[in-house]
């Protein structure tokens, strides 16, 4: 995806900021350019059903004209708690938060993030990019933190099943499939998600949802988290929007959204991608209220096809 001079004029234009304190009328679907630091004050109390938040890592990279600088894991943990403690009055007592980062983020995002919530689990994720390296292992996955601000919270695990093909079936003593089925398509069987999920796709420059953000993450896996941990009209909140795939995926999935972002050409790419949801849901790799494995693109596309 790309923005023409046209669009940036024109999505600019509409960029709004959050200047005082609002009513939940006035964030909901709504997307602000701004500093998170100015947004957050301005979000009322306990408005917010999952918060997720995918903030810069700590390693040194550029987003546009801004760069983030990596420091020591102390002072990683200080920026992280100086934004993460404002969010804690905007939650509801049954929300949900996840946080993204790498290995060398992951100790702050627990530190931090237990401080304020309870730690439900650890998601990893791999990423199919990532360069080699000749004296060290190839830095190929990322982690999600999983908090809770209580134990009274939401989790739908039937709504974010797996379908995979079975190479080696079992069969019972009658002869018939265990815990698979024998379909058109091939045998596949469908399976409780873990927390290491190895069927996401990074976008890619072929991809309709591929932006040029440098650490844009997949449809499909906003889809699981937003299908898991939240229901339909519920607000999810995302406090560095990026290139705005979380508010789009909530939208393709009938949720409430906002977004901060502090980027005035990320922001556009998300209304791009926010006008383009209102007549396209489709997410890759989720078809038929299932995620399918990765590389398995022409089998979900037939059983797309045969639910049409």
């Amino acid at each position: 995806m790309t923005l023409s001079e046209e669009d940036l004029v024109r999505y600019k234009a509409s960029l709004a900021t959050l200047e005082s304190p609002a009513t939940l009328e006035n964030i909901q679907d709504k997307l602000f350019c701004q500093d998170v630091f100015t947004a957050l004050p301005n979000v009322p109390d306990q408005s917010i059903d999952l918060l997720f938040a995918d903030p810069p890592y700590n390693l040194t990279k550029s987003f546009n004209d801004r760069k983030f600088k990596k420091v020591s894991t102390d002072d990683y943990a200080v920026w992280l708690d100086s934004w993460l403690s404002l969010t804690v009055r905007l939650l509801k007592p049954s929300a949900s938060v996840y946080i993204c980062g790498d290995w060398r983020s992951s100790a702050a995002i627990q530190r931090v993030g237990e401080k304020y919530f309870i730690s439900q689990n650890r998601i990893t994720w791999e990423r199919e990019k990532g360069r080699g390296a000749k004296s060290n292992w190839k830095n190929c996955s990322e982690d999600i933190w999983f908090f809770t601000v209580s134990e009274n919270y939401y989790f739908n695990v039937d709504a974010v099943m797996l379908k995979r093909q079975v190479i080696a079936p079992y069969i019972d003593r009658n002869g018939e499939p265990k815990d698979w089925s024998e379909t058109e398509n091939g045998r596949f069987r469908v399976t409780h998600p873990s927390n290491l999920w190895t069927d996401l796709t990074v976008p890619y420059w072929s991809m309709p949802e591929n932006t040029d953000h440098p650490t844009q993450k997949p449809e499909k896996l906003l889809a699981k988290i937003i299908l898991a941990s939240s229901r339909e009209g519920d607000l999810v909140f995302d406090p560095f929007n990026g290139s705005g795939t979380t508010t789009v995926v909530a939208k393709k999935l009938g949720r409430r959204y906002l977004g901060v972002e502090i980027d005035e050409n990320y922001c556009c790419f998300a209304q791009k991608r926010l006008e383009l949801a209102s007549t396209d849901r489709s997410i890759q790799g989720y078809v038929d209220g299932v995620f399918w494995e990765r590389n398995s693109k022409n089998i979900s596309r037939k059983a797309a096809k045969t639910k049409a």
